[in-house]
């Protein structure tokens, strides 16, 4: 019997080993306020890996999720989540992604989501000084953030 077993994790194991790994999967909800906070996405930040998966969640309803002109790598697609829809969407590209609520940002509603080991670029930084006010403080609070 110890035999056998042994033929067989023999000749298993190499595919044991190259088994995927499983992507990690968040959620960023939509919500109209949060503690003393109004109009935020929840969490304000998030960290994953290339390969992850971001789920907008409509938790209260009126808002979209778009990326930030300039707040995105070169090459990754734009973010383009529409008003009271959920979107799935997978971060194969480090780098730092700016969201924002069109029609909040204005009041400060704006996220970002690291993806990997990244730098703040210098296109990031120029994109944050385009930003409404309130948006502009709370996306560079959150690249201090993402820089520590």
């Amino acid at each position: 019997m110890n035999s056998l077993f042994l033929a067989a994790a023999t000749v298993l194991s190499p595919f044991l080993l190259a088994a995927p790994a499983h992507a990690a999967e968040m959620r960023i909800e939509t919500l109209n306020k949060s503690g003393d906070q109004r109009f935020v996405y929840s969490p304000e930040i998030v960290r994953i890996e290339p390969g992850d998966t971001v789920v907008f969640v409509p938790t209260d309803k009126g808002h979209n999720t778009v990326s930030i002109d300039g707040m995105f790598p070169d090459g990754a697609e734009r973010i383009n989540i529409g008003f009271n829809k959920e979107g799935v969407v997978t971060f194969d590209r480090p780098g730092i992604y700016g969201i924002k609520c069109t029609p909040h940002v204005g009041l400060g509603m704006a996220a970002l989501i690291v993806v990997g080991d990244a730098a703040v670029s210098d296109d990031a930084r120029r994109a944050v000084a385009k930003l409404p006010p309130k948006a502009r403080q709370r996306i560079a609070a959150l690249l201090e953030q993402a820089e520590s």
